[in-house]
């Protein structure tokens, strides 16, 4: 690409959709966990426990879990689709997506909760066993999955097994045979649904790589294969359309279709599917901006359409099962650190600037990855300075490597300050790294009773202990 003076592609005024504060030393409470608040001094609490105490016993940069906020959203969704999905005449089951955070005590917890587990990888599996989860409570998805995850997936005898390629059919049923048991399959379908969201985490047009396709008619081929099979079992099918979606319709279009396929199965091979699966994506708030609905109130839609749908195809209703991940483990984490340098910057369109941190896209990477908005406040302090508006960015050698891309701050904002940003439980952790040799951060459990570590904090001796040193 040819050099170019730079210009309005590099900077720019604040974006119209980001309001100014009243009190830019308030926490807007819909960003932020149910036990997240400021004392008097300015100093953000978790649980009670001041961040800035935090911070000196523990490090920066810090994830903090709001534990008792996750197993209030864990309760609220178990609840919402039961009782949505009751009034219209059938039951419910919730998977809690273990791909957005994952850990032994997130998993017990989810399961104490009512939520099912699941995974999508060999790892995820073996640590919902070691957690305890009932196997029954388990699915297994990915569109590569390996002999050993099959193998194990067989042998531990979980719940069910997401079929994403008709070759997975026949290692599947090989995999059955050899070991002498019948699986429980579901039929991952691309129901041609675009979820209006980011092109990387759309994941129900046809040309991506989930799934098979209802219009070309490989779902209905995966499902004569495995109803053929002599060690499968057709249980379900599933659909999932996208990530951090707002709205019902996108889901309405996916249940429609899948109901007639379910319909369609059963009228050539005899066959009543238990199960539809309608997947998850159901969005949270990361800004202002977002305005995702109160989840009984996306339930009830969701039970409504399915239940339409079952009428006017003459199918009874299935139980119906969904795997929200991001909207109950994204708001109860927020994730703490201590502000570097602060410099303006000149532009075009006047000064930047830029609160450079002691973490970045090894943290979180999302901003970079998905061009997503984060919001954030001052955590260490009351300020009387004026609001204005910051990009936060992190301490690693990329440019892209911002954290949140604008949001007010006290003017006076400076380093040794800590600066909080929320909404980051789902994939902030499990897609860290350690560009720049950075160890990832630790994930503090907070209650009002305890503080203790979810996950701990990498050493610089851990980073090195994969180093084989010199070559002979």
């Amino acid at each position: 690409m040819p050099a170019h003076i730079s210009g309005v592609m590099h900077a720019g005024p604040s974006p119209v959709w980001l309001p100014f504060p009243e009190d830019v030393n308030a926490l807007m409470p819909s960003l932020w966990s149910a036990h997240a608040a400021k004392d008097a001094q300015g100093v953000l609490t978790i649980a009670g426990h001041r961040v800035t105490d935090l911070a000196r016993e523990y490090g920066s940069p810090l994830y903090l879990f709001d534990v008792e906020d996750f197993r209030a959203r864990a309760r609220e969704a178990v609840g919402a689709f039961a009782a949505a999905f009751e009034r219209v005449g059938t039951s419910s089951r919730t998977y809690y997506a273990g791909k957005a955070f994952l850990t032994v005590a997130v998993a017990q917890m989810a399961a104490a909760e009512g939520l099912g587990i699941d995974t999508c990888s060999l790892g995820e599996l073996l640590l919902a066993r070691r957690a305890g989860v009932d196997p029954q409570l388990v699915g297994l998805h990915g569109n590569s999955k390996s002999d050993e995850e099959i193998e194990l997936a067989l042998q531990w005898g979980i719940g069910r097994i997401v079929v994403d390629s008709l070759q997975e059919i026949d290692r599947l049923e090989a995999a059955a045979a050899r070991l002498g048991v019948r699986a429980r399959v579901m039929i991952r379908v691309t129901a041609g649904v675009e979820a209006h969201t980011h092109d990387f985490i759309a994941t129900a047009h046809e040309d991506q790589k989930f799934g098979l396709s209802l219009q070309s008619g490989a779902a209905a081929e995966a499902a004569a294969r495995v109803i053929a099979a002599d060690h499968l079992d057709l249980i379900g099918l599933h659909s999932h359309i996208g990530s951090q979606i707002f709205d019902a319709s996108g889901f309405e279009v996916a249940a429609r279709r899948i109901v007639a396929l379910r319909a369609q199965l059963r009228r050539r091979h005899g066959v009543e599917l238990e199960e539809l699966d309608l997947g998850g994506g159901l969005g949270m708030r990361y800004t202002s901006q977002d305005t995702p609905p109160p989840l009984p109130e996306m339930a009830e839609k969701l039970a409504d359409a399915v239940a339409k749908e079952c009428a006017d195809a003459g199918d009874p209703l299935p139980v119906l099962s969904f795997e929200p991940g991001r909207s109950l483990i994204g708001p109860a984490m927020c994730t703490l650190y201590r502000v570097g340098t602060v410099k303006p910057v000149e532009t075009d369109h006047g000064v930047r600037t830029y609160v450079s941190v002691d973490g970045g896209m090894s943290d979180n990477v999302r901003t970079a990855l998905y061009d997503a908005d984060y919001s954030c406040t001052l955590a260490s302090r009351t300020s009387d300075a004026a609001p204005a508006v910051v990009r936060v960015v992190g301490r690693h050698c990329e440019s892209g490597d911002i954290v949140v891309r604008d949001e007010y701050l006290p003017a006076d904002v400076a380093p040794g300050d800590l600066v909080a940003v929320p909404g980051t439980g789902a994939y902030c952790q499990p897609l860290s790294s350690n560009y720049n040799m950075a160890p990832r951060p630790g994930v503090l459990a907070v209650r009002e009773s305890a503080v203790e570590w979810m996950v701990r904090p990498e050493t610089l001796d851990d980073l090195f202990a994969r180093d084989c040193g010199p070559l002979a």
